[in-house]
């Protein structure tokens, strides 16, 4: 005889912790992430999985592993970031950082987009597995016209 397998809630795996992350547990993503942006490559090497996956605006495209750290030899970390629009979930031992972000440092242009980081809860500590960046103001418009960003008129 085998046990009852218990139904699925019309949410997937809403019992594995799904929903707004603790206080605390944001508080030390966002710092990482913050440090991410501005604390160069080894800041970003010691908070980021040895696998992670990370799609960046070209020319790098999507990298992985040994990739990405080889993208970021001489990254000096961005002077100012500026990080808006945030948006914060969790599911299980998964949490989802989504925002608008504004940076600067000297000798580059000014970057604005689109940011995501994945984070994976490993031991009680946080590491980032994917991150995506999207430049603002790189989409192509609809077919309408518009910008994807504005409803249709």
């Amino acid at each position: 005889m085998t046990a009852p397998v218990p139904a699925a809630s019309p949410r997937g795996s809403a019992t594995l912790g799904a929903g707004v992350l603790s206080a605390g547990d944001q508080a030390v993503l966002w710092e990482m992430e913050e440090r991410f942006w501005t604390g160069g490559a080894d800041m970003a090497r010691a908070t980021t999985a040895a696998d992670a996956v990370m799609i960046l605006p070209y020319p790098p495209g999507i990298l992985r592993g040994d990739q990405v750290w080889k993208h970021a030899d001489g990254w000096a970390g961005w002077r100012s970031v500026v990080m808006t629009d945030r948006r914060a979930t969790r599911l299980g031992t998964v949490a989802l950082l989504a925002y608008r972000v504004s940076a600067e440092k000297p000798d580059a242009p000014f970057h604005e987009g689109r940011c995501a980081s994945v984070y994976l809860q490993d031991d009680g500590r946080w590491v980032r597995i994917a991150h995506r960046q999207t430049p603002v103001g790189h989409e192509a418009p609809t077919s309408r016209g518009s910008h994807p960003d504005r409803c249709p008129a």
